[in-house]
């Protein structure tokens, strides 16, 4: 009996003694809203992002990330699970609260495993979670210091700042003459300032990051500490936000993780959000119930992925469904609802973006060229497919070219099959009749004319003068 306490005992200081050289990773997420990676460690004209950098230095900096729908619920509802939207029901932003239902198959979301692995699960800076369907997420608290002491803790926080409205950074104002407008933006005075303002709004949400950071090292948890750094979704721009081109799914991805993730890596691994829920769940040690659909970012299957996958459905009440498939150097869009226009109404979009009242103005005047005026036609092509290696900003469509009629119906293959494995339902005609009627243009020239000049005050506002938003709902 004496023998058994003895080897007994022994196992136990083994035990603790692991635990203490090997404690569960802290986690923290943090999560810019509506941005791509237009950080000045990916190269973006004009802006200074001195933590996201440093950070990227210590770690890993991906430059193929990519959300799995380009609107914030459907994105957020797929990265919380670590499954595409349309396999779980929510991928329709925003699902109206009756229409929610349980996550299904037995699903839970990652905050809820992290709990039941004796995490303790914060919320914090923004309660925004946008999950389309109901049930326990998981979160106990607003903060990681309420947690017990020697808990781990896994801390998800939402930068609210680059969601629109953007606030102008009076600490390092960006002049226009600095910034790089994409060429399917016409170049005047309120598009430069407009996309300035984005880049000053993004450099306050990097101090914050900063600050984040610095509460690590002051609390002593850096070492032991798992960061992300990502975007929902991509830009609030034209082509961006709720569309399937690059701005609007490309996200920053930066991961550090000191002992476990070699310093100044650059990767171009073609990865998703749902892969770094994958990614969370492993470090900690957690097996979900039900097999995910991301891969850890140390997997083989994501060193070795072909393509990535998305899916776009009803924004708001305004009805279109589109779904894309990606490779390293090709793009395929298959356009579910070819006969809407792209810009057909949006609430969202005319009550918040300045560029599109400018150009919709210049459109109605024949004053853009022709790879700005694309975007502004009253219909779309069913298929689009890019060479991103030769077009990165996505304006030539190849779908009728032979020369790559081959490589297109592989991946149309590879789309389809795809949607047969995430269930997804396609397009009913009621809901193809939908929604906000989609009649284009949504607002005559004059009507656009005065929505450029009530934007002017906003846009041209000097960093330290409060200027009321003239669209704002409050």
């Amino acid at each position: 009996m004496k023998l058994w306490i003895v080897l007994f005992s022994v196992v136990l200081l083994l035990c603790a003694s692991s635990y203490a050289a090997n404690p569960k990773p802290n986690i923290v997420w943090i999560m810019l809203e509506d941005w791509s990676p237009d950080l000045s460690c990916y190269g973006t004209n004009g802006i200074h992002t001195p933590h996201c950098d440093q950070l990227a230095a210590q770690g890993i900096r991906y430059t193929n990330a990519f959300c799995t729908a380009p609107v914030c619920s459907p994105s957020r509802s797929a990265m919380i699970t670590g499954f595409h939207q349309n396999y779980i029901g929510a991928h329709q932003h925003r699902t109206e609260k009756e229409d929610k239902r349980p996550l299904p198959y037995g699903i839970k979301p990652m905050p809820l495993l992290l709990q039941e692995a004796s995490y303790y699960t914060a919320l914090m800076v923004s309660n925004k979670t946008d999950c389309n369907f109901k049930g326990d997420l998981g979160f106990m608290g607003k903060d990681w210091k309420n947690r017990d002491v020697d808990q781990p803790f896994y801390a998800q926080i939402t930068l609210t700042g680059t969601h629109r409205k953007w606030q102008r950074d009076a600490v390092r104002p960006i002049s226009p003459e600095d910034i790089e407008l994409p060429p399917y933006y016409a170049d005047t005075a309120l598009c430069r300032r407009d996309w300035a303002n984005g880049l000053e709004q993004m450099q306050i949400c990097d101090r914050e990051i900063g600050e984040i950071l610095k509460r690590l090292d002051n609390e002593g948890l850096t070492d032991n500490t798992l960061v992300f750094v990502i975007g929902d979704n991509g830009r609030c721009h034209i082509r961006g936000k709720q569309f399937m081109y690059d701005p609007g799914l490309r996200v920053p991805l930066i991961m550090r993780w000191p002992g476990k993730v070699k310093p100044e890596q650059v990767k171009d691994d073609l990865v998703q959000t749902i892969d770094i829920t994958a990614t969370i769940l492993e470090a900690a040690g957690v097996t979900p119930p039900h097999p995910l659909h991301g891969k850890s970012l140390f997997s083989d299957e994501v060193k070795n992925r072909q393509y990535i996958f998305a899916a776009r459905g009803r924004m708001g009440s305004t009805h279109d469904a589109m779904r894309v498939i990606r490779s390293k150097r090709y793009k395929l869009i298959h356009n579910l609802i070819p006969e809407r226009a792209w810009l057909q109404y949006s609430g969202y979009k005319e009550d918040n973006y300045p560029m599109l009242a400018e150009m919709n103005v210049l459109n109605l005047k024949g004053k853009l060229n022709k790879d700005q005026a694309k975007f502004f036609a009253p219909t779309k092509p069913e298929i689009e497919f890019y060479d991103i290696q030769e077009d990165f900003h996505e304006l030539n469509n190849l779908a009728e070219n032979l020369a790559h009629a081959a490589v297109m119906q592989e991946m149309l293959g590879e789309l389809n099959r795809w949607r047969v494995s995430i269930k997804d339902q396609g397009v009913s005609p009621e809901f193809r009749a939908g929604g906000t009627p989609p009649t284009y243009p949504t607002r005559s020239l004059a009507e656009w004319q005065e929505r450029v000049e009530a934007w002017k005050p906003w846009v041209f506002r000097k960093p330290e003068v409060k200027v009321h938003h003239p669209f704002a709902k409050d």
